[in-house]
């Protein structure tokens, strides 16, 4: 199936000045929100507490939730809604000890003396400890961190090294950008989040190499031809592929984030942003990398024939 014809010939590499400032925009509204916030918002798995989930039978708000609650003197309480069109909330206290056991059903007693017998329903207790915490954060950051060194490996055996810096800077740059997006809209990283990104890095590589795979058959094919005209045909090439694959990846991703439930929706949410930057990456960011290696290798032989 090709919805984009085989002579097409947009000029992506014209375009690649302008797709740097979006990118720098997106990446620095990000890298603000998260200096302001002090950082990511980290869920219940990475920075230790008490987390539960509540149900009631009536409409409710979380200051009345807080008021029920005050006499409990609750550490760090912080309570959400669940989803929009539900009558739960997310409970989260920022102690996890020993001393907080039963807290589930503590803090079930104390809400059901406010909205009476039988109106409040325990749905979920989770409880992680600050140390814990600290060691899963630690071991996700290295999970990506060693999935990009697996990437660069790869790519430099698979092609050649400024391949490699390619991608890797593609990948940098979505993973940026999504951990930007939690920042600016208020939402928490946990592990399914960080199990997130490596999906995004998986995917977003994959589009990259159907693209450089393109770009090294044509530099045999059409090594008369220069270089940026080479990389500006390839992306046209492979472009009908490009927007079939993603555009039905985020039909089931929106899918996801719209009627998946409160449970799913940061995961799915981080696919939709990661999915989408990484699809223009592999267009607009790994591909110009080559392009500007390319100049500064010209620069550098130049400027060492002056020299001779």
């Amino acid at each position: 199936m090709e919805i984009i014809k085989h002579d097409i010939n947009i000029n992506f590499v014209g375009r690649r000045k302008l797709a740097l400032i979006f990118s720098l925009l997106l990446i620095v509204a990000g890298m603000v929100s998260l200096v302001a916030k002090g950082g990511p918002e980290y869920g219940i798995d990475f920075s230790g507490g008490t987390l539960i989930q509540v149900k009631f039978a009536q409409a409710t708000n979380a200051k009345d939730i807080k008021k029920a609650l005050q006499d409990m003197a609750l550490k760090g309480l912080v309570v959400q809604k669940f989803e929009e069109e539900s009558h739960e909330f997310l409970l989260r206290v920022q102690e996890a000890s020993s001393e907080l056991e039963g807290l589930g059903q503590q803090i079930g007693t104390h809400l059901q003396k406010s909205y009476g017998e039988g109106a409040v329903e325990i749905r979920r207790v989770e409880m992680v400890g600050p140390q814990v915490g600290k060691d899963l954060r630690k071991k996700g950051l290295m999970a990506i961190v060693f999935a990009m060194i697996g990437v660069l490996i790869y790519i430099t055996i698979r092609f050649e090294f400024r391949y490699a810096v390619g991608a890797i800077v593609a990948l940098i740059h979505d993973v940026l950008i999504t951990l930007g997006a939690f920042s600016l809209f208020n939402k928490e990283i946990d592990l399914p989040i960080i199990a997130a990104f490596l999906a995004i890095v998986g995917y977003s590589l994959n589009d990259t190499i159907i693209v450089y795979d393109r770009i090294r058959e044509n530099s045999g094919t059409k090594n008369k031809e220069e270089f940026p005209i080479i990389i500006n045909s390839s992306i046209n090439e492979t472009l009908s592929r490009t927007i079939l694959t993603s555009g039905t990846t985020l039909l089931v991703v929106l899918a996801l984030f719209l009627f998946g439930g409160g449970v799913i929706h940061n995961f799915a949410f981080a696919l939709l942003v990661g999915i989408g930057v990484g699809t223009y990456s592999s267009v607009f960011v790994a591909s110009p990398v080559l392009l500007l290696w390319d100049d500064i290798k010209k620069r550098r032989h130049a400027v060492a024939e002056k020299a001779s």
